[in-house]
């Protein structure tokens, strides 16, 4: 072999020795860090840990359960939003929990901005038959002019689903004990907070 293909041979021998490690402890990160456990594990995330819990994003007759990174984070199919997404906040939730000890965490303030950053995308990735409610005829027109609002009409899933996730409740909220579901939004789009029920 000549000497002149030795080097480009070693060099990418050497890339690929040093790159599998580096890729298998980034995706180790990411997926270990992805749980709603972890999540939990900064005691000011702990009432939205319980609270997610106790919610029919958990406890529905599918089985089906969302986890943070599921309304929190882009589709991870979208990878380079997604590792962006997640690393930027992991790092600005570490630092702020290092910095104040996470006593400056205001519950209501980071509720109304996941309201305001959780993009409608983000929800149609488990919803995505909302126009195949045939017993349900005004839900199914209400979703219309979400997925397809007029120009200057356009509305968020959070708009009128606002009281789902995040709200404290002392018991299970089984989708199929429960009366049929009223979205909030549906009075005069009034805004919902948890706090003042």
């Amino acid at each position: 072999m000549k000497r002149k293909y030795l080097a480009p041979i070693l060099w990418t021998a050497f890339g690929l020795l040093i790159a599998f490690p580096v890729f298998s402890m980034t995706y180790y990160t990411m997926v270990r860090t992805s749980t709603p456990e972890f999540c939990a594990s900064c005691h000011e995330i702990q009432p939205a840990y319980q609270a997610w819990r106790t919610s029919t994003h958990v406890n529905n007759p599918q089985g089906l359960v969302a986890d943070c990174m599921d309304c929190h984070l882009p589709a991870p199919h979208d990878t380079f939003n997604f590792f962006f997404a997640k690393t930027w906040h992991g790092l600005k939730d570490v630092a702020m929990h290092v910095a104040t000890g996470g006593d400056d965490y205001v519950r209501k303030e980071q509720r109304e901005g996941a309201y305001r950053d959780i993009k409608n995308a983000q929800c149609l990735k488990c919803h995505r038959n909302l126009l195949a409610m045939p017993d349900q005829r005004g839900a199914m027109l209400a979703h219309r002019t979400v997925l397809y609002p007029m120009p200057g009409y356009e509305k968020k899933c959070t708009d009128c689903h606002r009281n789902l996730v995040h709200v404290d409740r002392p018991y299970y909220g089984y989708k199929q004990n429960l009366p049929p579901y009223r979205a909030t939004g549906l009075q005069a789009l009034v805004r919902f907070d948890p706090d003042e029920e």
